[in-house]
């Protein structure tokens, strides 16, 4: 049977757990994890532990929590910063916790190529020194993937160098590690030998119904726990919910490759319209750039209204449960978005005005 989420657009956190999952979910065991007594999820924990290359791994309820935690690790007496992307969801999207949670400033970068933060913006904009006046900078957030972009192995890792060398953490919003680990060919210890924690989203592309994982030391993960417990994440019987998260990185990860390719066979098929990207199409997000393409945004919405796809604004997020029909429906919708437009007198106003890649709050909601 066809997923709820086979026609959805709007973000790769819609997906629904499969057959298999819900199934795994059944038969879970049923440990206690605040006391650390569940199989289920220790084993998943161990499981991502070996794949990050790091010596202990939690799972949390969410991306965001795993965020927030894996930040607040490296931060202990304010004044301090975190220098990360100005479109970050660590920064932009949740919540003000760096603010809350941890004390901290927050240097947002806008990066200097216009697509994903380098070595040279980190260089330029940390706040380096024992200055009385700032608030100097010990961690530095990279969000992976960024858009749907992928960094680049030898960037990551110039930055990286560039933190250790000047006493600055550095810690990975992986929520799409998987898409950037498929898309790249790079393996996930190769990403995270670069970070000193990394937190991973279950329920996004893979397709888990709840949950996030943070990889780090031993001695981090110690106290990730305890600060865990301290926001309400210390739930009981977590085998029901890791269980799926197993699945999900067995059955679901493997199928990404699938899902990139799908949205650049998309990709072709807009361009052939003349519907152009905002950014890169690397993985499984296409921006439309509605300004370039001739869309007016409110139209394609009614049109996709009237073929039952759910699209919210210029973002297409691909994921493993869209249907090839679905995908049809999109372009139809798209094509008759451009014809349309071309109709519009000329002092049309917009009903909806693009956003653009570099509005936070349409680049993260949903995200």
């Amino acid at each position: 049977m066809a997923s709820p989420a086979s026609n959805d657009f709007r973000s790769d956190t819609f997906t629904t757990p499969t057959p298999s999952m819900l199934s795994a979910m059944v038969n879970a065991t049923f440990g206690d994890d605040v006391y650390q007594e569940d199989p289920t999820t220790g084993a998943f924990e161990t499981e991502i532990a070996r794949l990050t290359g790091k010596e202990a791994a939690l799972f949390t309820l969410s991306g965001t929590m795993g965020n927030q935690i894996g930040v607040r690790l490296h931060l202990s007496t304010p004044p301090h910063s975190i220098l990360c992307d100005y479109r970050a969801h660590v920064y932009a999207e949740e919540g003000a916790g760096l603010a809350i949670l941890s004390q901290a400033m927050v240097t947002p970068v806008h990066p200097a190529n216009g697509i994903y933060m380098t070595a040279e913006d980190v260089k330029r904009w940390a706040v380096l020194g024992d200055d009385i006046h700032v608030a100097p900078t010990r961690v530095v957030s990279l969000e992976l993937t960024i858009g749907g972009v992928v960094t680049p192995l030898e960037e990551i890792r110039a930055i990286s160098e560039f933190a250790r060398a000047n006493d600055i953490a550095v810690h990975c919003d992986g929520a799409r590690l998987w898409n950037a680990v498929a898309a790249s060919g790079h393996s996930l210890e190769e990403y995270c030998r670069y970070f000193d924690s990394v937190s991973m989203c279950v329920s996004k592309g893979l397709g888990a119904p709840v949950g996030g994982v943070l990889a780090a030391s031993e001695r981090h993960i110690r106290r990730a726990r305890w600060l865990r417990k301290q926001q309400g994440g210390g739930i009981r019987q977590a085998g029901v919910l890791t269980a799926a998260a197993m699945v999900a990185l067995k059955e679901v990860w493997p199928t990404m490759n699938d899902t990139h390719a799908k949205t650049r066979r998309l990709a072709g098929d807009l361009g052939e319209m003349g519907v152009v990207p905002q950014i890169p199409v690397d993985t499984n997000f296409f921006f439309i750039d509605a300004r370039r393409s001739g869309i007016d945004m409110g139209v394609l919405l009614e049109e996709c209204g009237k073929r039952n796809v759910k699209l919210m604004d210029e973002r297409i997020a691909m994921h493993h449960q869209i249907s090839d029909e679905a995908i049809e429906n999109l372009k139809a919708a798209i094509a008759e978005a451009v014809r349309i437009t071309k109709t519009l007198p000329a002092d049309y106003v917009p009903k909806i005005q693009p956003a653009g890649y570099g509005s936070t709050s349409k680049m993260n909601e949903y995200s």
